[in-house]
């Protein structure tokens, strides 16, 4: 499982970043609130744990637009504002818990996979189609025996499709499903932009194309 930590703090960073890659983690570090909100963005983690005190941009700002450009990942605050008006400002923004500075490592341990339990309750079992298969626990895809990596977007995209096959699926409908809260005008082409995207990671070099056009409607997921 890849968690991201958002935390300028180098010497806890390193402190926690040992204890997950002890558990077999991968864990990804970003010590810039711009830098790491980008990455949350980006790249489909599991967990983040995140501080509030960060520069260019601050935790609680992070999680705010992270749950408005529909980021799900669990989020773990870690910080040293420890007031009762901290805790309920950081799960009020969108974070799912929150631990204060100075911790036992044990605990946040613990809280971590209980978020990632929780977060794999909710996501569901595996989704196959064809020779693909989608983890909503783990938030990782094949295509045959080969992982590919995709942006939290482009994830979102293709768990639409996997969770429609053999469906018409119009431009409109995907928009709202995916960019219903972005920044995005509806009449862009920001769903076939991506959708070129995620072919040329999920359909190039393959015997079999998954992801068709439908003239004038839309895309459909299926094997012929």
């Amino acid at each position: 499982m890849d968690i991201l930590i958002i935390d300028d703090d180098k010497k806890v960073v390193d402190f926690i970043r040992r204890a997950f890659e002890s558990e077999q983690y991968r864990v990804e570090v970003s010590a810039d609130g711009e830098e790491g909100f980008r990455m949350a963005l980006e790249a489909t983690y599991n967990l983040i744990l995140l501080d509030l005190v960060l520069p260019r941009k601050d935790g609680l700002s992070i999680v705010k637009d992270l749950r408005a450009a529909t980021v799900t990942t669990p989020v773990l605050i870690v910080t040293a504002q420890s007031s009762i008006d901290d805790v309920v400002a950081g799960l009020d923004a969108g974070s799912d818990d929150y631990l204060v500075k100075p911790f036992a490592l044990v605990e946040l341990l613990a809280r971590a996979r209980a978020l990632l339990r929780r977060s794999a309750q909710e996501r569901g079992a595996e989704i196959r189609f064809s020779d693909l298969r989608l983890d909503p626990v783990t938030r990782t895809v094949w295509r045959g025996d080969t992982e590919v990596r995709l942006t939290t977007t482009e994830y979102a995209l293709l768990e639409f499709f996997m969770r429609n096959p053999n469906r018409p699926l119009s431009r409109g409908a995907i928009f709202d499903t995916v960019w219903s809260h972005s920044e995005f005008d509806r009449f862009t082409n920001v769903v076939d932009v991506y959708i070129n995207y995620l072919r040329k990671k999920i359909d190039r070099g393959a015997e079999r194309k998954l992801i068709h056009t439908i003239h004038r409607t839309g895309y459909i997921l299926r094997e012929a």
